[in-house]
């Protein structure tokens, strides 16, 4: 694949990644909230505001424990805390893609039951899939078949399990799967976040794009994602917040504007050092050098016409406008076809063969 379309960006491997700002349940259950976190994405240089749609009683039992930082969110019940934000209905989502539209930015969310999988299927340019969700074969067959690319969350997965979910997206209609690698825990620490797994899943998963979802802590040079698309991760998703400070949730390890802003000059920068040419060749930056600051064979010593290029009248000197060091065995015991003074940059119309 050389490029895939999502929403109204088309990525491919050069070129600037798609940055997804997961909002997910930040907005806390407020519409205006989730309005003003779609307005800073927008501002901060997001392509895609991303969204939850669930609701707690279809997707945890009452008995489902926590996995997550107790410290950071206290609550130790799946469906308790899920229950606290489940509040936006079909139209919430609705009037939130609009307003996306209207401010000019991608509407993502995050479907997490067949209901919202049907309901968002006009509202998406194409459907995020959960990392949780990625052995779910009936879910991730409703999916496919709404024919639409479909970019799935990693974490916690086997390579076997990630070749049988791309396979079961494939089979039903699904036209494209961009792979995100993902490790769940909230926060991942550096040395859990193993970035290297990128390079993994692109070449194990070669048809496939392949990106990166973050859930390590953010810092001011936002180094974990700026590595991981210097390793060729061409989807970026990160949570989002209005305020890093709030208690709770995702708010603890989400980035907020001003970390999104540097990462998207930080980007572009990266974006410009690494180029669009993958092949090493010479650019045309470099032809002065190319020809200054290289060698050319010169004389050492005057030489009359007719005398013998010897080892003894010969050095290399530059600039490499003459004849290059790299015939110097062409070069040795031939004779010149006029008198020559040292320091001379030999070329081909001083010596008696023609240039080859």
């Amino acid at each position: 694949m050389k490029e895939v379309l999502l929403g109204r960006f088309k990525i491919d491997p050069l070129g600037l990644p798609y940055i997804i700002a997961e909002i997910g349940v930040n907005h806390e259950g407020s519409l205006a909230c989730a309005k003003r976190l779609i307005e800073l994405a927008k501002e901060g240089g997001a392509n895609a505001a991303k969204f939850q749609s669930y609701k707690a009683h279809t997707l945890a039992s009452i008995h489902s424990p926590a996995y997550w930082d107790l410290s950071k969110e206290p609550t130790k019940n799946q469906h308790e805390l899920f229950s606290k934000y489940d509040r936006f209905s079909r139209k919430d989502y609705e009037e939130l893609a609009s307003y996306c539209n209207e401010i000019g930015i991608d509407f993502l969310s995050t479907p997490f039951d067949d209901e919202a999988v049907d309901y968002l299927e006009p509202l998406v340019p194409f459907y995020k899939v959960a990392s949780a969700d990625l052995t779910n074969r009936p879910f991730l067959e409703r999916i496919a078949q709404k024919g639409k690319t479909v970019v799935l969350s990693t974490g916690c997965s086997t390579i076997q399990e990630i070749g049988v979910a791309a396979e079961t997206l494939q089979k039903n209609g699904c036209p494209a799967i961009v792979l995100l690698h993902c490790v769940l825990n909230y926060p991942t620490k550096d040395e859990d976040a193993h970035l290297r797994m990128i390079k993994g899943l692109q070449r194990d998963f070669p048809k496939h794009f392949v990106g990166y979802s973050d859930h390590t802590l953010p810092d001011e040079t936002m180094s974990t994602l700026v590595t991981s698309y210097a390793l060729g991760a061409i989807v970026l998703e990160k949570h989002f917040t209005h305020d890093k400070s709030l208690p709770g949730n995702d708010h603890y390890h989400a980035m907020d504007v001003h970390d999104l802003k540097r990462l998207v000059t930080l980007l572009s920068k990266v974006r410009t050092l690494l180029g669009n040419v993958e092949e090493k060749q010479p650019l045309s930056s470099e032809d002065p050098a190319r020809a200054n600051a290289r060698r050319s064979i010169v004389l050492s010593k005057s030489v009359p016409i007719g005398g013998a290029l010897t080892p003894e009248v010969l050095t290399y000197k530059r600039p490499g406008t003459g004849i290059s060091p790299l015939h110097w065995d062409e070069v040795m015991g031939k004779r010149v076809v006029r008198a020559l003074e040292p320091d001379h940059i030999l070329s081909w119309d001083d010596i008696e063969i023609s240039k080859p």
